[in-house]
């Protein structure tokens, strides 16, 4: 029996009935062997973590554009404490860790530079559909490894294109919607835990908004410091979610549930819709939109960004130009478009 044998056989007598098993898996788009150490999950956060898109996340935007303050989040750390906070809730359901991780790992693989604001730049010029969503699937499918993508298991890819819920309802009533586990279940309400509690920790610490301004409702509920509201979520979603027939229903009380809705209006009211944020967006839109022209005009420039990129060629990405200008601003980061459009509209001295 190898160790990955070992390890599925514990799997099935620790995992609830409600999680997924790695030998449950409904596998890759290319088959390949099993490895004699990792089950199918670990395998798949393996390879996301040692991806170039995971390790440009350092330098995305999470909600303050190109942030000078060593504290504030990126969406690299933003990742890491959906990972955190997804792996907690596993754990305390019983469902496979590997899975969630891995999941939570990926879900932002393909978001754009400038965090949101770049994404609706990326809807106005390219396609209304575009979503960072998609495109973190498109990531590592095809993307990565310059065109043969992570090959990653189906329940870890589903997961990733149905993480998010922008301001909508955080499980979607069309089923269609919701991932295919409770495990990727797990990561969309462990995302909206993140950044409820460290947007607002950055927003406080910019100088946006001042502590005294956070509704008494949320922290009454939810507590006054961020440990305490990261703790009194997840504790209150695993207190709260029972199982139904041959489900689990994730849930969280009336009161916490309020309270999450109220900071979340809170947050796009007087954060993400701010005068502050907003006006970086706007440089923002103005950098991605000129890139996006002269990239879509100048193929020899497309190409030597893609090669420096470690993106597929124009002629092995599978898709018209303007869909790999896309998948090329999508996966910069803020300061790689920052110095792109630096070199090209900005004048060179002479002497």
């Amino acid at each position: 029996m190898t160790i990955r044998e070992k390890f599925e056989k514990r799997e099935k007598n620790f995992i609830s009935p409600f999680g997924c098993l790695s030998v449950q898996t409904k596998g890759r788009s290319r088959k390949e062997n099993n490895c004699p150490i990792r089950t199918a999950f670990q395998v798949d956060k393996d390879r996301i973590l040692y991806s170039y898109a995971f390790r440009r996340l350092k330098h995305k935007t999470q909600v303050f554009l190109n942030p000078t303050g060593d504290e504030y989040r990126t969406r690299l750390t933003h990742t890491l404490e959906v990972a955190q906070i997804a792996r907690t809730i596993a754990r305390g359901m019983f469902l496979n860790e590997d899975l969630t991780e891995a999941i939570a790992l990926g879900h932002d693989l393909g978001h754009t530079p400038f965090g949101h604001g770049g994404e609706m730049v990326l809807k106005d010029i390219f396609s209304s559909a575009f979503s960072h969503r998609a495109q973190s699937l498109r990531v590592v499918h095809i993307l990565e490894n310059t065109g043969r993508g992570l090959n990653l298991t189906y329940e870890v890819k589903d997961g990733i294109l149905k993480h998010s819920k922008g301001f909508g309802k955080i499980m979607p009533d069309n089923p269609r919607k919701l991932p295919c586990t409770i495990e990727g279940k797990v990561v969309r309400i462990a995302d909206i835990m993140a950044y409820l509690n460290h947007d607002l920790d950055d927003a406080i610490q910019s100088g946006v908004i001042v502590e005294a301004q956070i509704p008494a409702q949320c922290k009454k509920a939810l507590g006054y410091a961020h440990s305490q509201r990261i703790n009194t979520m997840v504790t209150d979603l695993i207190a709260n979610s029972k199982p139904s027939g041959d489900e689990l229903i994730l849930n969280t009380s009336d009161r916490i549930s309020d309270a999450m809705s109220a900071l979340r209006l809170f947050l796009y009211e007087n954060v993400y819709r701010s005068e502050k944020v907003h006006g970086e967006f706007v440089k923002a839109k103005k950098i991605m939109s000129e890139l996006f022209s002269c990239l879509i005009e100048d193929e020899r420039a497309l190409n030597k960004e893609l090669v420096k990129m470690r993106l597929p060629a124009l002629h092995l990405n599978g898709g018209s130009r303007k869909r790999v200008v896309c998948d090329l601003l999508a996966c910069m980061t803020d300061r790689y478009a920052l110095s792109l459009y630096k070199r090209i509209y900005f004048p060179t001295p002479s002497f």
